[in-house]
């Protein structure tokens, strides 16, 4: 395994690259992802005023009384849900999906599919 100063390097490079091509607006906001070990966050973001129109994640209470009968990819799958859900509220019905330099594997997947199952559009 890689030592976690390349592999954050790498990460980063990676996200550099996705971020040229995927910005978010008012009417498609950017849904970008953070994993870190042990919990997972999620926020709507639109690039043109630079401001957080919601925000969901593992330490939410609503996923919080879960994660004991949940593994980590479906604490995911439930964070994408409560962000489609926060959505939503602030009339948000497609989001560009911004992965963040990680691979679209596991938890990352999971909260994209958690999204989709809550109504919103990637």
């Amino acid at each position: 395994m890689l030592p976690k100063k390349v592999r954050d390097s790498k990460r980063f490079r990676r996200k550099r690259r996705i971020r040229k091509k995927v910005t978010g607006s008012t009417a498609r906001p950017r849904l970008s992802v953070y994993r870190s070990n042990s919990h997972m966050y999620a926020q709507l973001i639109d690039d043109s005023t630079g401001s957080t129109l919601a925000a969901a994640s593992t330490l939410d209470e609503g996923v919080k009384a879960k994660l004991g009968e949940l593994d980590k990819v479906g604490a995911a799958r439930e964070v994408g849900k409560l962000i489609a859900e926060r959505a939503k509220e602030n009339n948000v019905e497609r989001a560009v999906f911004d992965r963040n330099g990680y691979l679209y594997h596991g938890r990352i997947a999971a909260v994209a599919e958690g999204a989709r199952e809550g109504g919103l559009q990637l």
